[in-house]
Formats: C-alpha cells, structure tokens, sequence
C-alpha cells in the first residue's frame, strides 16, 4: 500500500474541522453524529485518502452510534495501536496509507471475527457499487 504524506496544512485544507481532529489529532466524534450512510452495497473509504477500508456487507448496528464492522477488507489495510489516553487500554486503529486516525476495535463483535471496529463516521466515505 502507497503511503500517503501531506502537511498538516494540506490535511486541514482538505477535511473538515472535525474530520482534522478525529483523522490527524486522534479525537473522536460524539455518537450518533455521523452514521448516515446508505444502506445499499458498496465500500467506505478513508475519508483522508481514498484507501478501501470497509464492505457494506461488514457492517452491523452495535448499538454505540458509531459505525461499526467487524472486519476490514483487507488487514493490511488497517493498522492497529496500543491506546492508553483516557486512562483506558484500548486498540486504536488507523488506516495504513495515510496513518488517519478511524477509531478503535474491540473484541464484543459478533461471529464470524468476534471483532467490532468502532469507526468515526468522519474518518469514511461511502462509495456503493457500480
């Protein structure tokens, strides 16, 4: 995967105020503000490159308001570190090519992974297919 590098003044003049925070600065939307995409078929992207994160066919309402999916495309397009802010230990995960910031999985998915990947819906872009 092509890694994708910009200035922190190129990331801002591209996301929105919200999207810099949550995809460059490690913050997080509030719940339930942004898990308005369609229910057809399709990919979300990463919002700061385009990188193919998540099938449509993945995701499942976990009840958090956040996006959730319990699988990536392809796991190597999804990046995983330690998270110790909020004096909580979580998994933080980030896309790959760009290094944004998309959220965190946990282990209280449901079968077949057992995963839940708690995505900002800020950190996505929603592309149905063709």
């Amino acid at each position: 995967m092509d890694k994708v590098i910009k200035s922190d003044a190129e990331w801002r003049a591209q996301l929105s105020d919200l999207g810099f925070k949550v995809m460059r600065k490690h913050g997080t939307e509030r719940a339930g503000t942004n898990d308005d995409f369609p229910k057809e078929d399709g990919i979300y992207m990463c919002a700061g490159c385009g990188a193919p994160l998540f099938e449509q066919e993945t995701k499942f309402e976990s009840g958090t308001g956040w996006p959730s999916f319990y699988a990536p495309i392809d796991a190597e397009h999804v990046a995983e570190k330690e998270d110790r802010s909020l004096f909580m230990r979580r998994t933080e995960v980030h896309c790959n090519a760009c290094e944004g910031h998309l959220g965190h999985v946990f282990p209280d998915g449901p079968a077949p992974t057992g995963l839940r990947y708690c995505i900002n819906g800020v950190a996505l872009k929603f592309e149905p297919d063709a």
